[in-house]
């Protein structure tokens, strides 16, 4: 049986060169980053290098990098320490966003009586920036605003120059969830004036349990996990020295082979969307997905031209044939209540139809993409 992996906005497979260089910091550095002595020194020296390797891809500074287990973390570290430390009374987001902001949203409304409001979307799920401008207009609220580049279901890209220059005309802070841009997209922190991101590195190629956050100096943010000083204070804890320099090794090759791995991955994209609306006729792309400028070039999510009964079999059938996809996010697949992005989008008709999410990556081939048009076109119209 053929297995094809065409999951990697869940995860991705590690790179070669990334496993050798933690294998390397497992079996030879293996002091505490903070101890005085020479083993210890090594690792810290490692983990600033990492640092400093970050900072200069997003052109940021390196104090403005702090390590965390990765993207959820990091949206919650900076939704939770912007209310407590900052002021913030206002967070405006929108209904598809990550849950990892929207969870943590509502948890803060909870807890500190803040307002939450939700910008609206276009048929596409765009949000609308008229909108979010009569949003900031409003009141006299200290405002954060959190909007992600990449929507990890449908893959649209948010104009995130003029979201950011909006928020500086309003005095607004900005957090973008960058977890399905950052390793696959080019970020400029100072030609887009961003206050905080989140990034992770299992979803350009590292380690899993690892990640960053972004945020700008001198914005006041103090620490949520308490205890040693180490992330300059900012993130207590024993550094997970391995899984960071795992992180640097997948940022320097994502982004020393952008342009050729974007092009290729984006020529298996366009491949299979041009592929299955030939082979299975009334087949739809939500959101923006099937759009090669206006979507990630990472993704694409297909609703199928088929009834309920026969939709509850598709994963499993899929399975069964060694293909590996999504139904909506891998963080909702085991949920009973589908999908919350495709729910802001279409409508009862369309919710009964099934949709998928195919992500590709530099290890899938064009013929993997045959293989898995052929599987879903027999089950579809047999």
């Amino acid at each position: 049986m053929q297995k094809v992996y065409l999951d990697n906005a869940a995860t991705t497979q590690v790179r070669e060169e990334v496993i050798e260089k933690m294998q390397k910091a497992l079996t030879r550095f293996y002091g505490n980053p903070s101890s005085t002595h020479s083993f210890g020194r090594s690792a810290k020296t490692a983990i600033e290098k990492a640092r400093k390797t970050i900072a200069k891809y997003l052109n940021a500074q390196p104090s403005e990098i702090i390590f965390t287990s990765g993207g959820t973390e990091s949206d919650n570290m900076i939704l939770r320490c912007a209310v407590r430390d900052l002021g913030v009374q206002t967070i405006i987001t929108s209904k598809i966003e990550h849950h990892a902001v929207l969870h943590t949203a509502e948890e803060l409304q909870k807890e500190y009586g803040i307002s939450v409001q939700y910008v609206q979307l276009d048929p596409f799920g765009n949000p609308d920036l008229a909108h979010l401008e009569t949003l900031l207009q409003k009141d006299g609220s200290k405002k954060l605003v959190s909007l992600m580049h990449v929507n990890n279901e449908i893959g649209n890209l948010i104009d995130v120059k003029t979201v950011a220059a909006l928020c500086k005309e309003y005095d607004a802070l900005f957090h973008s969830d960058t977890v399905q841009s950052i390793g696959h997209l080019q970020w400029d922190v100072q030609q887009t004036p961003i206050d905080f991101l989140a990034a992770a590195a299992h979803k350009f190629h590292g380690p899993k349990g690892i990640g960053f956050a972004y945020i700008r100096k001198n914005t006041g943010l103090k620490p949520l996990i308490v205890g040693g000083a180490q992330e300059r204070g900012f993130r207590a804890g024993t550094e997970s020295f391995h899984n960071i320099v795992g992180l640097e090794e997948a940022m320097v090759a994502a982004y020393d082979h952008l342009d050729e791995e974007r092009e290729y991955v984006l020529g298996l994209k366009r491949y299979f969307v041009e592929r299955i609306q030939v082979e299975i006729p009334g087949v739809v792309f939500n959101g923006l997905s099937g759009d090669m400028e206006r979507s990630t070039y990472t993704l694409t999510n297909v609703r199928l031209p088929l009834d309920e009964q026969k939709s509850v079999l598709l994963l499993f059938h899929l399975d069964l044939k060694g293909i590996a996809c999504s139904k909506g996010s891998a963080c909702q697949s085991g949920s009973s209540g589908g999908s919350h992005v495709l729910r802001e989008l279409l409508d009862k008709e369309e919710l009964r139809k099934p949709s998928l999410r195919f992500s590709f990556s530099k290890y899938n081939t064009q013929e993997e993409l045959a293989y898995t048009i052929e599987v879903l076109k027999e089950f579809v119209l047999n």
